[in-house]
């Protein structure tokens, strides 16, 4: 039945978010952007729920791969602006109370991880870098602690070396 709508070339296209009427030839609404559908009866008689709207706006292509962990917020309101943040550019994201932090009183309070799939993860760095939410990675600073024990030792050694040449001089 809906092959024969689709097939029929006097078939009207309307918006199933605003309800506006457009010729076939068109395929998105000129008013709200939506994919427009073939006749009345299939457009909801009310607006799409919250649910609905945000699926519509997560792009299939960064819907893959296992949850990774992109960004931490401080408590429920911050990750949810993060999740909002993330969503205006398609990309799906989960929330989930930081491990080892459980506050059962306060269900809002305590630290959240923002976890985005892996096909997902690299727009979601570059969306949250622009709002300055985190800070740019660097793989090449990570100290080892065997250079960071040597560094110590040589500030000692030239501190050291610096205290008894004062000393020299002040004789």
């Amino acid at each position: 039945m809906m092959a024969r709508r689709i097939e029929d070339p006097e078939s009207v296209l309307v918006c199933p978010s605003c309800g506006a009427p457009h010729p076939s030839n068109e395929r998105f609404c000129r008013t709200c952007g939506m994919p427009l559908i073939h006749d009345a009866a299939d457009a909801p008689s009310e607006p799409p729920s919250e649910r609905h709207a945000r699926a519509r706006k997560v792009k299939p292509q960064l819907a893959e791969g296992a949850l990774v962990r992109v960004a931490g917020a401080r408590n429920q309101v911050e990750a949810e602006f993060i999740q909002g943040l993330l969503l205006e550019e398609g990309v799906p994201s989960m929330l989930r109370r930081t491990a080892g932090f459980d506050v059962p009183d306060f269900l809002a309070a305590g630290p959240r991880d923002i976890l985005v799939p892996q096909a997902a993860v690299v727009t979601a760095r570059e969306v949250l870098l622009q709002a300055d939410l985190i800070g740019e990675e660097r793989p090449g600073r990570v100290v080892s602690p065997g250079r960071l024990l040597a560094g110590l030792l040589v500030a000692l050694a030239l501190g050291a070396l610096l205290i008894w040449l004062a000393s020299e001089l002040l004789r």
